[in-house]
């Protein structure tokens, strides 16, 4: 991967379809991005990070480095929250930074840096007004989202549910993003 190329940030939240970022992160390689994978505390127990860091050549990082270390990580041009919880999107809608996935979000919405979130709440949490409204908070503030309502996991659907997660319609997203910095 040439150090030229684009650098993406996937955000990794606790749910199933965490699991299945190595193949994702294969698929936006072979699209001319250098990814960069990031995991929420309850993220990192969805991931086999050791896979992951050998895939990209950057170590997954999950908690603040301390101030005198030098960043590992290079700047992200664009960022892929997948899967997105119930409580990150909530979070990120107010603005939270108390892990360094959200921090690092935060910062590239402020920045204007082109965020892609693909929400995995359950179908009854999905329904909560204060989801749905941070949802439109975030898309006022210029998030792209995956999210279709009528494939979302039954609660207590495990693994199982996880299945039907996004993966085709991230993958357009990505390329639409991936064509707007080549421009």
């Amino acid at each position: 991967m040439d150090g030229s190329n684009p650098v993406l940030y996937v955000v990794a939240c606790g749910g199933y379809p965490a699991q299945d970022l190595p193949r994702f992160a294969q698929w936006a390689q072979t699209e001319g991005w250098r990814v960069c994978v990031v995991a929420t505390p309850k993220g990192r127990e969805f991931l086999d990070t050791a896979a992951l860091q050998q895939l990209t050549g950057y170590p997954v990082r999950h908690d603040y480095k301390h101030p005198d270390d030098p960043d590992v990580l290079p700047p992200a041009n664009a960022m892929l929250v997948a899967p997105a919880t119930f409580n990150t999107v909530n979070k990120l809608a107010a603005g939270i930074s108390d892990t360094l996935a959200l921090g690092l979000v935060n910062e590239a919405i402020g920045l204007g840096i082109p965020v892609i979130a693909a929400p995995w709440p359950n179908k009854a949490l999905a329904t909560r007004r204060p989801f749905r409204e941070s949802v439109e908070r975030l898309r006022a503030e210029g998030v792209r989202f995956v999210l279709d309502d009528e494939n979302l996991p039954e609660p207590a659907s495990g693994r199982p549910g996880a299945a039907a997660f996004p993966w085709q319609p991230i993958h357009a997203q990505i390329i639409s993003v991936r064509q707007e910095l080549s421009r």
